[in-house]
């Protein structure tokens, strides 16, 4: 049996107070194995590799972070969400998500210091752990509680290390009040150094879960050549960051067409997740939903009104092997003024310049191109921490023409980007590219 067929046979989910097993591609109900109160979840090692148990049965996390559009994730072979926070929403979420069989990572919002939080203040880190207890005695006996995520991206841009020893603390409070499920925290990337401090003041962690992006593929034989000898999921990946992307001239990232992002996701995952059976326990693939950060389309697998894009068909083939149906379309190219966003576009106040997108057609040939230009984002954060989207600049956009749309140059000076969806209009899937221009004389 290899492993995707594997993943599909042990996939689980629960209805009411039964747990059933069932491809996830299924409506069908096949055979209840567990009844009522919380899913025990262990990891076991087996001969030098670990496997996740819940209910008693095998379970790998085919997962993303978000808590949207749980049907479709179900349908293309997802049985996990990820949430970084508690909030009024969690428990209709945990229902939601138990009905349709999707298991939750659910996270507990610990303080950062790149935030002002203070690991030296003694009352300030007992007063937090106090806080997560009262979270935890709250969810910890809800059937589609996965695993504790203990903070995120704690390590980001910090110096206190005694953030490890809080992080421990409370990964021993979860253990005290919920012996049912397992505690992991989420590191910003991983380095020798992290390991170290991981292993040295976090032993009662269960596991290790890692956000990363373009390094993705190195990941596995990292976290060997740095000493870390239990298990781990990926808590957070995607594209390419946008730490990690070419810039502009004017230094702003050049974002990857939907469509080069949708190969990536395959070899991205093909080369880390599916490669790694010792350790690796499954992923959360970043974002189920939309969001601005540098861009509304970076990292979001939705368009603001819900539209799937590309990459969305990606993990339908990394969960299930299959493509679906009928897939979303593409873009070869697409080009402003000749000139493609590597190519640092410069243009003049009110030139006029053409810029065409060049399409793949998979499914059928109803396909909308809409076009968008914005300004440069100047509300840039750091970690996901919540940026607002930049303005939109009308009336710049005339003569349409199949692929070609004729763009006047703002004549206000300063970056802008212009965007570009492809939608199939049979399917509602999306394929979305920008190019970044700077106006000037």
């Amino acid at each position: 049996m290899d492993r995707k067929e594997w993943l599909l046979k042990t996939s689980l989910f629960t209805a009411g107070s039964l747990v059933f097993a069932r491809n996830p591609l299924s409506t069908v109900l096949d055979w209840p194995i567990r009844l009522n109160g919380p899913i025990p979840v262990e990891i076991k090692e087996e001969n030098g590799s670990f496997k996740l148990y819940r209910g008693g049965e095998p379970y790998y996390i085919n997962g993303a972070g978000g808590g949207g559009h749980l049907d479709l994730l179900v349908s293309i072979g997802g049985n996990s969400i990820r949430r970084w926070s508690t909030g009024p929403d969690t428990m209709n979420l945990l229902d939601m998500a138990h009905r349709l069989g999707v298991s939750v990572c659910l996270g507990l919002n610990m303080g950062r210091e790149r935030h002002g939080f203070d690991y030296d203040d003694e009352q300030a880190v007992a007063n937090q752990l106090t806080r997560m207890r009262g979270e935890v005695l709250k969810y910890k006996d809800h059937p589609a509680v996965l695993m504790w995520g203990i903070g995120n991206e704690l390590d980001l841009n910090y110096t206190n290390t005694n953030v490890w020893h809080a992080v421990n603390d409370v990964s021993k409070m979860i253990h005290e009040e919920d012996p049912h499920h397992l505690t992991t925290t989420m590191t910003a990337g991983i380095d020798q150094t992290r390991v170290n401090l991981i292993k040295e003041k976090c032993g009662d962690l269960d596991l290790l879960s890692v956000n990363t992006y373009g390094s993705l593929p190195a990941l596995p034989e990292n976290l060997r050549n740095f000493g870390w000898d239990k298990a781990y999921t990926v808590a957070e990946w995607g594209p390419t960051g946008h730490w990690e992307s070419p810039q502009t001239e004017w230094d702003v990232a050049i974002e990857e067409t939907s469509t080069v992002k949708a190969e990536l996701y395959k070899e991205r995952y093909q080369a880390s997740m599916e490669s790694d059976v010792e350790k690796c326990l499954g992923s959360y693939v970043f974002l189920w939903g939309q969001k601005q950060e540098r861009t509304h389309t970076w990292y979001g697998m939705f368009m603001e009104n819900g539209d799937p894009i590309e990459v969305v068909d990606s993990m339908q083939y990394n969960w299930t092997g299959k493509w679906p149906e009928k897939r979303a379309p593409g873009i070869s190219d697409y080009r402003l003024d000749g000139k493609t966003a590597l190519d640092s576009v410069y243009l003049k106040p009110g030139q006029q310049v053409e810029a065409e997108v060049f399409p793949i057609i998979r499914s059928s040939e109803n396909i909308k191109i809409d076009w968008e230009i914005f300004h440069e984002s100047t509300d840039l954060q750091e970690g996901g921490d919540r940026e607002e989207k930049p303005p939109k600049v009308e009336g710049l956009i005339s003569r349409a023409e199949g692929t070609t749309v004729q763009l006047n140059a703002p004549k206000e000076k300063g970056p802008y980007r212009i965007f570009v969806y492809l939608k199939d209009e049979e399917i509602n899937r999306v394929a979305t590219a920008n190019i970044p221009f700077y106006v000037r004389d």
